[in-house]
């Protein structure tokens, strides 16, 4: 099942009382801890108010920290039964060991078409995206397209997605790389339009000629 653009349900993401069309591919890229928690508690507790299936993929925050920063929103998470889902980053991004970028696609895809054969209203995830700090289990070319790719999967299966960068633990160029990738950016607890957004193909055009470069 795929949704249009002009179909889509118009949803809150918690931290804002913006109303956006799902299937927004967000990065978030932060500074503060404590500002974090709470943005993406707010964004994990608007979804399972609106009855989506909610995915956390975890690398520097504990599930139980998660479970108890929404437990104390006022979510009571046995109410949601099945509806919340904690992953470990490294069993999601490489459960063979290394990141493969097509395989990472198809389990969105499909994370969201099971979501919706379930009867959930949508589906949203955030990641902790630390895990790729270590450079041997992942070629950075392979994240790139990935992260430009998704723009293009969220078209028809509309998923709402947040990456995570700690701009304290990543390197400038890569921090241009995720603002050129991501249509839409949180700085300081607001949802803006990124001015800095390229689009995946070009995005990818320009980053492969700087490579051969």
């Amino acid at each position: 099942m795929c949704a249009d653009r002009c179909g889509r349900r118009m949803v809150t993401l918690g931290f804002t009382n913006q109303t956006v069309p799902e299937g927004q591919h967000i990065c978030y890229l932060f500074n503060d801890d404590a500002e974090r928690q709470d943005v993406i508690c707010r964004f994990m507790e608007s979804g399972l108010s609106a009855n989506e299936k909610v995915i956390y993929v975890v690398d520097t925050m504990t599930p139980e920290e998660l479970a108890s920063d929404l437990e104390s929103l006022g979510v009571n998470l046995r109410s949601h039964g099945d509806a919340l889902t904690l992953a470990n980053a490294s069993s999601v991004y490489c459960p063979t060991g290394r990141f493969d970028r097509g395989t990472m696609l198809d389990r969105v895809r499909d994370e969201y078409l099971q979501g919706i054969e379930e009867d959930y209203a949508g589906v949203r995830g955030a990641s902790e995206m630390s895990w790729c700090l270590d450079g041997g289990c992942f070629e950075e070319s392979s994240l790139m397209e990935y992260e430009a790719e998704l723009n293009n999967l969220v078209e028809y299966y509309p998923m709402t997605l947040c990456c995570q960068y700690d701009t304290r633990r990543f390197d400038g160029n890569m921090i241009m790389n995720m603002l050129a990738i991501h249509p839409m950016i949180i700085v300081k607890g607001q949802l803006v339009k990124n001015p800095c957004y390229l689009g995946p193909e070009q995005f990818l055009k320009e980053y492969r000629a700087r490579a051969i470069g």
